[in-house]
């Protein structure tokens, strides 16, 4: 069975860092597309960053040059540093692994975390304090 379990995250002031981790199993994570995606209240499921199997990543614009995502893949896991945190990146955060064939983003504008498509985490919350 395939299983994604996420740990890292809580509650910081604003300015400050927290690193999300999805270790997963049964999951090729090295010839997989992945991503991070949360949802905050009221809002939909957001896409915040992608690494693809080659290792190129996608980052939202609302996030660029302050989020990282990374993989390592003797590990199975991916990772989510976030630093310079805002007020608005409170949300809950998930992390995904898309399916054979397609990509989770292929499925467009998604209203809620997680989809019934692809392999989902938990869900972790980040709030960040200003």
């Amino acid at each position: 069975d395939v299983e994604l379990v996420q740990s890292g995250g809580g509650s910081v002031q604003a300015g400050e860092s927290l690193r999300l981790s999805c270790t997963t199993s049964g999951f090729p994570v090295d010839v997989s597309g992945m991503g991070w995606y949360r949802q905050a209240p009221g809002s939909g499921c957001k896409m915040v960053s992608r690494i693809s199997p080659n290792g190129a990543t996608t980052y939202s614009e609302s996030v660029k040059g302050r989020f990282t995502i990374s993989r390592d893949n003797a590990k199975t896991t991916v990772y989510l540093q976030m630093n310079s945190l805002k007020s608005e990146d409170t949300a809950v955060y998930y992390c995904a692994g898309d399916p054979p064939g397609y990509s989770i983003e292929d499925l467009g504008e998604l209203r809620s975390c997680p989809v019934p498509a692809g392999y989902w985490g938990q869900g972790t919350q980040v709030t960040v304090s200003s």
